[in-house]
């Protein structure tokens, strides 16, 4: 069954949910972290996004990782 389509309205924050598979950490050294942030800037400057916050759900080791972002 496919997917039902995304509805984004103009000026509400998305909020967009990263998950490790298997509950694994989404980075495994600083410079995987780093360059996500890196990927992150880059596709809200080519799509015309804001970033209003960000949060990883653990600060050691994440497993999911959290933005709102606005287009």
């Amino acid at each position: 069954m496919p997917r039902k389509t995304r509805m984004y309205l103009p000026g509400v924050p998305v909020h967009i949910v990263q998950r490790g598979n298997n509950r694994e950490a989404c980075f495994f050294s600083d410079d995987d972290y780093l360059y996500y942030k890196e990927l992150l800037a880059e596709g809200l400057k080519r799509y015309g996004g804001e970033l209003h916050a960000y949060c990883p759900d653990d600060q050691s080791r994440p497993s999911s990782y959290h933005t709102a972002c606005l287009r």
